[in-house]
């Protein structure tokens, strides 16, 4: 910049300190996705440990609702799986995996009553 202005016979105009502004806005920005990316890993977090809890607190009679949209009374329970009769009339089982479990209908129920 300073050699154009020699070249054309200028003297260039004098300059304040220089700005920190253009310093600060990286900064700030990366300061936002740092705390972004912590507070959604908290968040995943705490539902995960819900949801573990969910799973440990279901028995034997609970109504529940899977996220396929099946509802059913829970038979019983296994490691990883949980049997549902899904019809009264036909006794009609089924087995899923805990984890197919959204939530527990009759928590839902007792909190609203």
């Amino acid at each position: 910049m300073i050699l154009i202005y020699v070249l054309l016979g200028q003297t260039p105009a004098p300059q304040g300190p220089p700005s920190s502004l253009p310093l600060l806005f990286p900064a700030a920005l990366m300061a936002m996705i740092v705390f972004m990316f912590l507070s959604s890993r908290s968040q995943k977090k705490r539902e995960q440990r819900q949801k573990d809890e969910m799973y440990a607190r279901m028995a034997r009679n609970d109504r529940v609702l899977t996220i396929g949209g099946v509802i059913g009374t829970v038979i019983s329970t296994k490691e990883n799986e949980v049997v549902l009769k899904v019809d009264e009339s036909t006794n009609t089982k089924m087995t899923f995996l805990k984890t197919a479990i959204q939530r527990i209908l009759s928590d839902d129920q007792s909190t609203n009553a």
